[in-house]
């Protein structure tokens, strides 16, 4: 993830309280460590948030991109550690591409305060699964409730959502607790469009920052567990779990 911004000061001062990450070059760190990048709007990229997607052949990955019908918005740029591209889907949903010359993008995942999820907003599904499938191998499925992207490994690797009325890709960023979040945001600056909703196995909230940018953000939803033990003289030992 990338978010590219007109005002890097103010920007990075909201997202250090919000996440609580500070800027180091043209990436921001959470306790020392990478997890998301940053940089200044330029012509080729529009504001906000801009979604990588990994390419281990970078060229390769981009002729398949316009082969499918979407554009290659930007020639290979050389960077620390990647080579990227920018390109968009036939629908005009911007996204890059990122071949990794020792360094993937983040170091750190799974904990608050670093990247969680990503999702594309489309309503034209059939077309958004022919071009993903086409370019990077995706199937489309319904995991948790929700529809989510996999890849040729069966891993889940991004989800879709619709009813928008808007094409883009928007991350979603891991918290400990979405309502402390939202509270944090509103103070910041920010403002909530949508949620808190319970969206697969977490709470979800979609949020911009103070310059517009949107962004979504998601906290687990702990239910209790019962779990009861019985015997059955046909099985034995039994256990069922409710809750």
């Amino acid at each position: 993830m990338e978010l590219t911004t007109s005002d890097r000061d103010d920007t990075a001062g909201f997202y250090a309280g919000l996440f609580g990450w500070q800027v180091e070059g043209d990436r921001f760190l959470l306790d020392g460590q990478a997890v998301a990048g940053i940089s200044r709007t330029r012509p080729e990229t529009p504001p906000g948030w801009l979604t990588y997607l990994a390419a281990p052949d970078l060229a390769r990955t981009a002729e398949r991109v316009t082969q499918a019908g979407g554009r290659q918005l930007t020639w290979p740029e050389e960077r620390h550690g990647a080579c990227t591209a920018i390109v968009s889907d036939p629908a005009g949903a911007v996204f890059g591409l990122w071949q990794a010359a020792g360094f993937s993008g983040a170091q750190v995942r799974g904990e608050p305060g670093t990247m969680e999820w990503s999702d594309l907003l489309t309503d034209d599904i059939a077309a958004a699964t022919r071009f993903y499938g086409s370019v990077f191998g995706w199937t489309l499925t319904d995991e948790f409730g929700s529809r989510e992207w996999l890849s040729e490994a069966h891993d889940s690797v991004a989800g879709l959502i619709t009813g928008r009325y808007d094409v883009r890709w928007q991350p979603s960023f891991q918290v400990a607790d979405t309502t402390e979040t939202i509270d944090r945001c509103a103070g910041l600056g920010g403002r909530v469009v949508a949620g808190p909703v319970e969206m697969g196995l977490g709470s979800y909230v979609e949020m911009l920052d103070p310059l517009g940018a949107p962004f979504a953000v998601t906290a687990p939803v702990h239910r209790p567990v019962e779990l009861s033990v019985a015997y059955n003289d046909i099985i034995g030992m039994e256990l069922t779990y409710g809750g």
